[in-house]
Order: structure tokens, then sequence, then C-alpha cells
């Protein structure tokens, strides 16, 4: 079974620089979008509830824990300064090195990271670490090698998964999934998508300013509600899944 969609050429360190110039890019025009404006807010309201040690991991400027009193890691500068600016702890960090002690956060986000990291062992590796032995993680994960598309390479993804693997590598680290959801605000046609992609590489500034002034607004008004299940959605119609585990220690 094939285990992740062709990985970008280049190393680690290369990798790491695509994104965060992709990233500095698009952060740099944006404005911060509360959580709150997201579907996935009445189930982070309830996580956060009862959680005042959180963590979120490369959020940029769409986080989804609550700002203030949240500690934040990201490598985007201008994703940092807005974040603290509204009252997050910001730090600038990697998933695969969070410099956090460990058996800390109750709650940690991790949402479109793990598949941008070359070794998301390690990286899962990091976010447990630093949890409590109870902890709550809300992660998002693309999923079907066979669904790759060139915003996945464009975005700086290594892979996407085959569940099973997906599966196995929280099972490893000791993450049982309680609840999942699907979860994406890719579009569905691949037309539009190569479109999209087109502009990004050929016309960088007009796109990054779409996105951040006409697509992302939309996006957000007709997103659907999340509707999270008890254990696992049906992982073979998902392109992507919202997970909810618990840390078994």
């Amino acid at each position: 079974m094939t285990e992740s969609a062709p990985t970008r050429p280049g190393s680690h360190r290369e990798l790491r620089a695509a994104n965060q110039r992709f990233f500095d890019d698009l952060w740099r025009e944006a404005r911060l979008i509360g959580p709150e404006r997201f579907n996935t807010w009445p189930l982070v309201r309830d996580l956060a509830a009862g959680a005042t040690r959180r963590l979120e991991v490369a959020p940029g400027l769409r986080p989804r824990l609550p700002i203030a009193g949240t500690h934040f890691a990201d490598i985007s500068g201008p994703a940092l300064a807005a974040l603290g600016a509204h009252g997050g702890h910001a730090t600038r960090a990697s998933i695969t090195a969070l410099p956090f002690p460990s058996r800390h956060f109750q709650l940690i986000c991790a949402l479109d990271i793990v598949e941008h990291v070359e070794d998301d062992d390690a990286a899962l590796g990091e976010l447990t670490r630093v949890a409590t032995p109870d902890a709550t993680f809300l992660l998002s994960i693309p999923l079907h090698p066979e669904r790759w598309t060139t915003l996945d390479e464009l975005v700086g993804h290594c892979r996407r998964y085959e569940p099973d693997r997906l599966l196995a590598m929280l099972d490893r680290h000791g993450l049982v999934v309680e609840q999942t959801a699907e979860h994406s605000m890719q579009p569905k046609s691949s037309r539009l998508v190569d479109f999209g992609m087109w502009f990004l590489v050929h016309r960088r500034g007009r796109a990054i300013w779409l996105y951040n002034h006409v697509v992302m607004p939309l996006a957000l008004r007709f997103e659907r509600r999340l509707a999270p299940t008890r254990g696992l959605v049906d992982l073979e119609r998902a392109d992507e899944i919202l997970l909810v585990c618990r840390l078994a220690r």
C-alpha cells in the first residue's frame, strides 16, 4: 500500500524555507481572523473551557484556539507579531523543536501542519512530549495520496496519508481518536484548484490579494457547519479530517 504522496524535491531545510516564504507572503498582506469566525469554534469553545494551558502550532493568522492566553508556535514573523498584539504568547519555533517544558499543555491544536513536516513522527513526538498525561489534541490531516493536487505541492505538503497509516501513527504516539469530522476548505473542483495555482505561480501578488480579500471571506461565509461524530467518519470519502484525540498515558 502506498504510504505517501509524491514528496517535494529538496532537503528538509529547503522545504522549511519554501513553507516560510509562502506563508510570510500570505500573512504579510492579511488580517488576523479570530477563531470564533470558523466552523471549528463550537467544538473548540467546549474543549478550551477546562484548559488553561493551551498551545496552537503553526496557526498563521487563522488561529482556532482562543487567542488571549494561548501559546502559539510559528515560523512566520508577520503571524507571530499579530498574534502577540492580540494577547497571545507568540514564539518562533518549529513543530519538531518546541521550546516548552514536557507535560505542560492541556489542549494542543495543530491544524494542517503534520503533512508539511518531513519527519512527522518527530512532530507528533514533540506534540505529545509537551502534553499533560490526559491532554486533548485537535488535529487536521489530508487523506489519500492519489488525491494529490498542485495545491498540495505549492503550499509545501510532504504527503497525504493513507488512512491506515495515519491511524497507526496516532496509535504509536498514544493518541486515541475520540471524534472526527470531514474538514477541508479546498475547492472540490480540480479545474478551480489548477486555475488558482496558475495565478499563485504567475500572478503571485494578485493571487494572494484575492485570497485574503475575496476567497477567504467567501469561504468563511459559506463554510459548512462542522459535524463531529464519535469515532471515525467515512475515511474513504473524506479528503481531509479533523480529529479530536486524547493522550493515553
